[in-house]
C-alpha cells in the first residue's frame, strides 16, 4: 500500500507529487500518456519559460517528481473505489490493483463525450457511467456498453456475471480491446437512444441505429475512450457538476481521502491554475497524513 496515489502525470498531479514525496510520504503516480499538454507545440505563457513544447514540459515535470522520490508508472486507471477499511483502491486496464491511504485525481478534463441524441437526459434512468456501482440493478437483464477500448472492456467484465446478456456498441469506432466470447459487438453508428414511459417518466428502452434498426435493452453503460476524471469520480461517489469534480479550497472532494486538481475541477484550462491546485492538494494531503499518523482526527 502506498501513502499517496496520484492519477495523472500532468502539471497538477506532478506538482502535488513533489510536495508529498518531499514530505517523505510514499507517492505513486500512474499516467497513461502526456495528455492534452503533450500535444501543445509551444508554451509561451508559463513562468520561467520563454518557449517550451508541451511534451518537453511534461517530461521535465516527471523527471522532477522522480528526483523528489516519487514512483511513476505507465497505466490507465479504469476503476477507483473506497474499501471497507477506508483506504482507496484503484485498478488499471491490465488488471493491476493498487491500494492507497489517499488519492488525487488529476487526469485533466474530459474532452470527448458521446454526442448521441437523448443520452444525457436518461442518466440515472437507464444510462450509467459505472458498472461496479449500478450493475447490480440489472441482474438478469440485457444491457449494453458504449465504447470500444480497454475502459469498455473493464465495464463488460463487471457486467457479465450479472446481466443476462451484454452488447458492446462502438458507435462507428474501431474495436481496440479483446472482448470475451459471447459478447455481441455492434459497430453501427447510433442515431439516438429510445425511451419508454414508466411511473417515474421516460426511461431507457434501447438505441436506434442510423440504419433504422432498433436494439432493445434495459441499461446502457457509457465507457467511451478512457476513464476520465468525472467517470472515476462517479465510480467512487464523489460529487461532480456536469463533467467537473466538485472540490473545496484545498481541493478535497466529497469523499474522505480523495482530492482532485487541475482541469478536471473546471474553470480555466491553464497550466498555472493546474500547478496552483496541485500545490494546494499536495500540501493538504501532507497535512491529512501527518494528522492521521499522529492519531489526530482528520477533518
Amino acid at each position: 500500500m502506498t501513502d499517496v496515489l496520484i492519477i495523472g502525470g500532468g502539471p497538477a498531479g506532478v506538482t502535488a507529487g513533489i510536495y508529498t514525496a518531499r514530505a517523505n510520504f510514499n507517492t505513486l503516480i500512474i499516467c497513461k500518456d502526456q495528455g492534452a499538454l503533450g500535444k501543445a507545440e509551444a508554451v509561451e505563457n508559463f513562468y520561467g519559460h520563454l518557449e517550451i513544447s508541451g511534451a518537453q514540459l511534461v517530461e521535465t515535470g516527471l523527471e522532477q517528481v522522480r528526483r523528489a522520490g516519487a514512483d511513476v508508472m505507465s497505466g490507465e486507471v479504469v476503476s477507483l473505489f473506497l474499501a471497507e477499511d477506508g483506504n482507496l483502491q484503484a485498478q488499471t486496464a491490465d488488471g493491476r490493483d493498487f491500494e492507497a491511504k489517499t488519492a488525487l485525481i488529476a487526469t485533466g478534463a474530459t474532452r470527448t463525450t458521446p454526442k448521441i441524441k437523448g443520452l444525457s437526459a436518461l442518466e440515472g434512468r437507464g444510462v450509467s457511467y459505472c458498472a461496479v456501482c449500478d450493475g447490480f440493478f440489472y441482474r438478469g437483464k440485457d444491457v449494453a456498453v458504449l465504447g470500444s477500448g480497454a475502459y469498455a472492456l473493464h465495464e463488460v467484465e463487471d457486467l457479465l456475471p450479472l446481466a443476462a446478456g451484454v452488447t458492446v456498441l462502438t458507435n462507428g469506432e474501431d474495436v481496440s480491446a479483446n472482448f470475451p466470447k459471447g459478447v455481441d459487438i455492434r459497430t453501427e453508428k447510433i442515431k439516438e437512444v429510445i425511451t419508454a414511459e414508466s411511473m417515474i417518466g421516460s426511461i431507457l428502452k434501447g438505441v436506434l441505429f442510423e440504419s433504422g434498426e432498433e436494439l432493445l435493452f434495459s441499461g446502457l453503460f457509457v465507457a467511451v475512450g478512457t476513464a476520465g476524471a468525472s467517470d472515476l469520480a462517479r465510480k467512487i461517489g464523489a460529487v461532480a457538476d456536469n463533467r467537473s469534480i466538485v472540490v473545496d479550497n484545498t481541493c478535497r472532494t466529497s469523499i474522505p481521502g480523495l482530492w482532485a486538481a487541475g482541469d478536471c475541477t473546471g474553470g480555466v484550462h491553464q497550466i498555472a491554475k493546474a500547478v496552483y491546485e496541485g500545490m494546494e492538494a499536495g500540501m493538504d494531503i501532507v497535512k491529512f497524513l501527518r494528522q492521521a499518523s499522529s492519531g489526530e482526527s482528520t477533518p
